[in-house]
């Protein structure tokens, strides 16, 4: 038992190591000599795990995936409206994309086009999923506008938050994300939420916005 207990922190150390890696320099920068250096493991350790650095790859983009659906899990809970749970999601992972850097190189792999292994769905493939679910519950509960267009807004939703994320990775520190995603919800809010309740989710998103600020 204790072997097996070392034998997954060691994949968890070399898993963290990757994903920082692959997050600061990109993929294809990263050689596996680089990853062993980071994580301060040997070789074989390295390959006692991952035969290739695809597999670490895949390995991340399978972390990334679980904590994305963990957390569409935990900001649903009841008494929570589908819009809040999707604003309280869009912010957790605003904060935990500044502490964890598998949820970052999640990002970076799944925009510089790895793929990943069936079943596993690809990371915009899984948001869209959540994301349509979640608005179609705002629309039953009158949270939204029920003439919109929910595939188009499950779209460009899932494409302004994750561009917002791609461009401020080049240009602003990423502890600028819960301002942007406050923006990104200031707009959305007032272009979809009736006006008798806008007044509620511009307060959540401000709300939710100071909660997560001092990351």
């Amino acid at each position: 038992m204790a072997r097996q207990v070392r034998a997954e922190k060691t994949r968890a150390t070399i898993i963290t190591a990757a994903a920082d890696l692959f997050d600061r320099q990109g993929y294809e920068s990263t050689s596996l000599s680089d990853v062993v250096e980071h994580a301060r493991v040997t070789k074989g350790a390295l390959y006692f795990h991952f035969a290739a650095k695809e597999d670490l790859a895949h390995a991340v983009l399978e972390l990334q995936s679980a904590t994305c659906r963990r957390l569409a899990r935990d900001t649903a809970t009841r008494g929570r409206t589908s819009l809040e749970a999707l604003m309280r999601l869009t912010f957790c992972v605003a904060r935990m994309s500044a502490e964890d850097p598998v949820l970052r190189a999640g990002l970076r792999l799944a925009t510089g086009g790895t793929r990943p292994r069936p079943p596993l769905s690809h990371p915009f493939t899984e948001w869209l999923d959540i994301v349509t679910a979640r608005l179609e519950g705002a629309v039953e509960e009158s949270d939204v506008q029920p003439d919109v267009d929910i595939d188009v807004v499950a779209h460009s939703l899932v494409c302004f938050f994750v561009g917002t994320r791609v461009v401020g990775r080049t240009r602003e520190d990423v502890t600028r994300q819960p301002r942007r995603t406050a923006e990104m919800w200031q707009l959305l809010v007032r272009a979809l939420v009736p006006v008798t309740r806008r007044a509620r989710y511009l307060s959540l998103a401000a709300r939710l916005e100071r909660e997560i600020a001092p990351l």
